[in-house]
């Protein structure tokens, strides 16, 4: 973890709160250098992301926050 936090120019506590959730929206040049180092395209951390088992619902699946609410 420490070689590709430093390859990706951030520093490994950045990179630990990401790996663990706790950076909910990691900047895009963080993402992008990431990915870089590991070899990924945005392309693949993208349908990465949005995998139904993430919890991610697709995008035209989302509910409106009321219909969320009363549920």
């Amino acid at each position: 973890m420490l070689e590709t936090a430093l390859d990706a120019r951030v520093s490994p506590e950045t990179l630990r709160k990401i790996e663990s959730g706790r950076v909910a929206t990691p900047a895009f040049p963080t993402v992008a250098a990431i990915a870089d180092v590991l070899g990924l395209s945005l392309d693949e951390v993208w349908a990465e992301i949005n995998r139904p088992e993430h919890g991610v619902e697709p995008v035209g699946a989302r509910r409106n926050a009321r219909e969320w609410l009363a549920s």
